[in-house]
């Protein structure tokens, strides 16, 4: 039997490494490619320009693929539960293929959808591709829990094994035979919005340093394998977080959108390391593949992972709720040059550095301003290109000592940690051109300069650049007797993995049990 059949592309927006592309190629006669511009995420979800940029570089990209292959990309406009059923209808669907999405809307989303498939006869094959395990595999190997320390989880990954091999692009060969039928008509409905559509102004974007797409993922990947040396001897920690140029491989957006595999980047880490004395996890670049893994996987395993409350291994603080220091700090007006030109670059280029996002965070929340992780959640999610829904919460939870870390007493300091890499400031001098006449005795602490200091860097602290919103010394230590006493209540299983029955399978539906019906496959 020959298929008709629509492959979903929601994360996994590539040809390399994806099964679920492969799958929907077997037996088939017609392929509709297809991306849904869900107006859920929108709504419920803040994307800035910068991510809409990189998204439809990304599907534009996908698209120039698909063409070489004799297809193209269809982006279709409205919610998948309805515009779904249509496209089953009118394009004769027998199958319909995509990649495993663990995040709670998806979940919900591709309930619904199978449902609904179920409804219209028509296959379903999931695979998963956007991570390098099974994280249901993952959590069954832990006893029903996802493992909360990084420990514990390369522990459950020993057992399991090195990840699985990535998949082949397909080729023309593969498309013998398949046919993806268009009409002018439907060239123009089904075409790749602008920045326009979706609301933003393109005039206020800032110069693209990182576009998006998977011939840009694949070639900075080239470029950082063909440096053997730096690779293996990569320690995250040891990387700068204010260098003028990127200390990293800035793949992260690439991982995030799936124009770059997972699987891909593991694998040919692999081939690197090979036969090498090299760095390891955690803080190799195989440590950093496997962090957002154990981001992922809690993410799963824990509910309400995105919130304080109902959240059963975040510490329950009492934050303070105050609209203008939050906004000093979004808008870069706290008066700190170091984190404002952080907040700065962030807003400009969509990307910082994780050691400035550990300054920045730390600083709005238990260092100095005592605001909820919550809020700085929404403005990373909605100014990072990397924004990704399990590693935003979990790198916040960690860096308010809410979760996984609990060295509360250790506080960034919005002055002495810049210094470190930079002490003459180049980086506040870059991103703040209004205090690059300042003397770097007074750049990060440009309110201590004598006033006729001021005049002549033709910057007025208190008129030009703001003064201080907190006094550091002062603030960071109320907020450590702060955060000792929010530990003091905490519940003594905090710590512990959650699980419906202690030391038992987890009683909740699984993934598989979730998605998978009588006509539907999942691998």
């Amino acid at each position: 039997m020959t298929h008709n059949c629509i492959h979903w592309f929601r994360k996994g927006l590539r040809l390399h490494d994806n099964p679920a592309l492969v799958a929907a190629l077997r037996d088939c006669k017609q392929l509709y490619p297809v991306f849904i511009l869900d107006p859920w995420y929108p709504s419920n979800t803040k994307i800035g320009i910068n991510r809409w940029r990189f998204l439809i570089g990304a599907l534009k990209d996908l698209d120039c693929s698909l063409r070489k292959l004799n297809s193209r990309l269809f982006v279709v406009r409205g919610k998948p539960g309805e515009v779904l059923p249509k496209l089953f209808l009118k394009w004769k669907i027998t199958r319909l293929t995509f990649e495993v999405d663990t995040e709670p809307y998806s979940l919900r989303r591709d309930k619904d959808v199978l449902k609904l498939a179920e409804d219209h006869g028509v296959e379903v094959i999931q695979k998963i591709s956007h991570t390098l395990y099974n994280l249901e595999r993952i959590i069954d190997e832990n006893n029903g829990k996802a493992p909360l320390t990084y420990v514990r989880f390369q522990s459950v990954l020993k057992s399991i094994g090195p990840p699985k091999r990535p998949v082949p692009a397909p080729t023309l060969e593969n498309m013998e035979g398949v046919s993806t039928p268009c009409t002018d008509k439907e060239d123009n409905k089904y075409c790749i919005p602008t920045l326009e559509e979706l609301g933003q102004n393109p005039q206020l974007a800032h110069p693209e340093l990182f576009p998006g797409g998977e011939q840009e993922a694949l070639r900075r990947l080239d470029q950082y394998m063909d440096q053997p040396a730096w690779v293996c001897s990569f320690e995250k920690p040891q990387t700068s977080p204010n260098a003028l140029s990127p200390s990293t491989t800035v793949l992260s957006p690439y991982v995030t959108f799936g124009c770059l595999s997972a699987r891909i980047f593991w694998w040919r880490l692999h081939d690197v390391y090979k036969g090498k004395k090299h760095s390891q996890p955690p803080v190799s670049l195989h440590g950093q593949l496997l962090w957002r893994e154990f981001y992922y996987t809690a993410a799963l395993g824990v509910p309400n992972f995105n919130k304080m409350e109902g959240n059963p291994v975040c510490t329950q603080v009492d934050w303070d709720t105050n609209p203008e220091f939050l906004a000093a700090w979004r808008e870069a007006r706290t008066g700190f040059p170091f984190i404002d030109a952080i907040m700065t670059q962030l807003r400009q280029e969509g990307w910082i550095h994780h050691l400035a996002r550990h300054a920045v965070a730390c600083f709005l929340t238990r260092g100095d301003l005592w605001t909820s992780w919550e809020e700085g959640q929404k403005v990373f999610e909605e100014l990072l290109l990397d924004a990704d829904w399990a590693l935003n919460a979990g790198n916040w939870l960690w860096l308010s000592a809410s979760a996984f870390f609990h060295q509360y007493f250790r506080v960034y300091s919005p002055i002495a940690f810049g210094k470190k890499t930079d002490k003459r400031g180049e980086y506040i001098k870059k991103y703040l051109p209004l205090l690059k006449k300042f003397p770097e005795q007074y750049i990060y602490e440009p309110w201590k300069a004598p006033r006729s200091v001021q005049e002549q860097a033709g910057c007025i602290v208190g008129k030009d650049y703001p003064r201080p919103i907190v006094e550091h010394e002062v603030i960071s230590k109320k907020n450590i007797q702060r955060m000792k006493a929010a530990y003091a209540k905490r519940s003594p299983e905090i710590d512990g993995s959650p699980t419906k029955e202690k030391g038992g399978k987890r009683k909740r539906e699984s993934i598989k049990d979730m998605l998978t019906k009588k006509r539907n496959t999942c691998a």
